[in-house]
């Protein structure tokens, strides 16, 4: 069972809490010295030792100088910066529309040798059609209120896909069944997409499994997830991106993916699913 997405975040920064806690102990201050010597409530001091608030930038420097530690400040905030990277708010990473997000993932994706992709609510974005991702970010780009460049960022998005065709690659993706079913656009968009995935299980480098409806469930349904090499995992929930680097907690995502396709069916029976779908929407 993997451990809650937000773990990983919060020992991060309990890490970095855990770090100016000792600087504080080092220079033989207490938690009043250094409200002191910040000009901080004493309330804010605990706040920021036990991981209740993440520090700013400018809280670590202050602290620093509070213990006559101003080298050690820079790492500090490198610790703090990458604690914050692991949970990102959407609407920070849309603030300026879809596209640049769209973008941003093609150095990952061209470093990453295997990828292992589980979605339980739509089509990897990989494999999605023209007609099925503008349904999609259009809706994101709705509920979000973010700017609205969906072209530009169904084009980027469509661009970013070429791995499945260029370098050395291996996909393992696996979607339930429902995903097959969920409308997203219309039905013209749906068969698009459908007969996509078709298409796509005939490439060398694509494995593509479906969990049936009637699977015998011994992995219940979760958020959808990616998994790049042994080295991260990417959690999509519906406030925030969660970027999972702990080895043992990407070891808990690569073990789900394990049972999610000891569920899955490959082959003529996973075509059989898709043409099922396709039918369904006449």
């Amino acid at each position: 069972m993997p451990t809650s997405p937000s773990s990983s975040v919060q020992s991060a920064r309990k890490r970095v809490a855990d770090r100016l806690r000792e600087l504080r102990r080092d220079a033989n201050l207490t938690a009043t010295d250094i409200a002191d010597r910040t000009g901080w409530y004493k309330s804010k001091v605990s706040r920021l030792e036990n991981a209740v608030t993440p520090p700013s930038d400018d809280d670590i420097r202050a602290w620093c100088r509070a213990c006559d530690a101003d080298g050690l400040a820079a790492d500090l905030i490198a610790a703090s910066r990458s604690a914050d990277n692991m949970y990102v708010e959407w609407r920070r990473l849309q603030r300026t529309g879809l596209r640049r997000l769209q973008e941003s993932y093609v150095p990952l994706f061209e470093r990453t040798r295997l990828f292992r992709i589980y979605c339980s609510n739509v089509v990897p974005g990989l494999l999605q059609t023209d007609g099925y991702a503008r349904a999609l970010l259009g809706s994101i780009t709705a509920f979000r209120d973010a700017p609205n460049d969906v072209s530009e960022a169904v084009a980027a998005r469509l661009d970013r896909s070429r791995v499945i065709r260029e370098g050395n690659h291996r996909f393992a993706l696996l979607v339930e069944e429902a995903v097959l079913r969920h409308r997203v656009g219309d039905a013209e968009a749906m068969a698009g997409q459908l007969g996509h995935l078709l298409s796509a299980m005939a490439l060398p480098s694509v494995s593509l499994g479906v969990i049936p409806f009637t699977a015998e469930r011994r992995m219940w349904m979760i958020e959808t997830f990616s998994i790049y090499d042994e080295q991260q995992a990417q959690v999509e929930l519906l406030t925030a991106q969660v970027n999972v680097t702990a080895p043992s907690e990407v070891g808990q995502y690569v073990k789900a993916f394990g049972e999610f396709a000891k569920l899955a069916v490959h082959g003529a029976e996973a075509r059989s699913l898709i043409t099922a779908a396709i039918d369904a929407l006449e």
